[in-house]
């Protein structure tokens, strides 16, 4: 009898850890976070292959978007909690939209590059010709404005057509020569310049500092998750410290050869590119001067503001950043 009960007690505490692990299982709070597919998101990347989302009860789902136009309609309809891309798209959707949003993260300076057909010798070459962007009034669009601009080719001397995030942008490049250059970022522009295409000049040169990818979310969101969001970006910093570590350099190289179907040989060059380029920002901070000077930009190139930009702080909310950093 007593060994009877103690097989029962067994079974029933058994029970319990396997409800219990259960739970534990279905407590992760899922997360849709929409990125563009590039290197950018070495950090998201990270995060999600060494299991630091998972282990701070996160299932995140990182969604590839073809355009700016998707991040940030499906940011603002619901489909995405967390949007991940230039921050000057998170500054045209308040501007533009009115959506109430702010950015929470920074991460890199885009690692963006002007590429060009073979048969482009200079910037001069560009006049009269049409130029490949993802929106014509947000992020990379009036980056390559602004370089053009710097080296004497005014907007009016040249004609652009929106196709897409870098993926289409290089595509457009390579399958139709009536697109004479385009703004792109690794991995493209190595793929780019395999194909024969070259490069000007890489953005940073040209036009100086500049924040360009980070994270945003609507304020009602994260308002109603402040906890989730915290930990959201406490596994991103630790995915920007992992990826960063040279000692990690094949584990990511094989990770971005998995989330972005490279081969491992594009994958290491493009990791060592990026790398030896030192445009990631250490912990994922934001680069308030890079921010600057993007907003400075849309200011000379669109006339937003009248030509004058506010103050940064109007589209930034890094306390949930500083929470997060302080909790590791």
């Amino acid at each position: 009898m007593m060994r009877n009960a103690h097989r029962a007690m067994i079974g029933v505490l058994a029970g319990a850890i396997v409800m219990a692990m259960s739970g534990a299982a279905t407590a992760q709070t899922k997360l849709k976070v929409i990125v563009f597919p590039t290197l950018a998101n070495l950090a998201q990347y990270a995060a999600l292959a060494q299991g630091y989302y998972a282990k701070r009860g996160l299932e995140v789902e990182l969604v590839g978007t073809p355009n700016s136009d998707e991040t940030r309609e499906g940011l603002a309809q619901g489909r995405y909690q967390i949007a991940h891309g230039g921050v000057d798209n998170a500054v045209a959707q308040v501007e533009n939209d009115k959506t109430d949003l702010f950015i929470c993260m920074g991460g890199n300076n885009g690692f963006n590059s002007l590429i060009v057909q073979g048969e482009i010798a200079s910037y001069a070459d560009l006049r009269g010709k049409t130029l490949a962007v993802d929106s014509p009034v947000t992020a990379f669009a009036i980056l390559m404005y602004k370089m053009l601009e710097v080296k004497g080719v005014k907007r009016a001397d040249y004609m652009v057509q929106a196709v897409g995030g870098s993926p289409q942008r290089f595509q457009a490049l390579r399958q139709d020569k009536s697109f004479a250059g385009a703004i792109l970022n690794p991995p493209f522009t190595l793929l780019a310049q395999d194909a024969g295409l070259k490069e000007l000049d890489a953005a940073i040169d040209v036009v100086g500092p500049y924040q360009s990818d980070g994270g945003w979310v609507l304020r009602s969101w994260a308002k109603a998750n402040e906890d989730t969001l915290v930990r959201y970006i406490a596994a991103n910093i630790e995915g920007m410290r992992f990826a960063l570590d040279p000692a990690h350099t094949a584990a990511m190289s094989a990770i971005v050869a998995e989330r972005l179907k490279l081969s491992p040989e594009l994958a290491a060059r493009s990791m060592r590119f990026v790398l030896d380029k030192k445009g990631f920002a250490p912990d994922a901070r934001f680069d308030m001067e890079g921010f600057r000077n993007a907003l400075k930009l849309r200011a000379e190139m669109l006339g937003t503001w009248g030509g004058t930009p506010p103050a940064p702080e109007k589209y930034l909310d890094l306390t949930y950043y500083q929470r997060a950093l302080a909790g590791l």
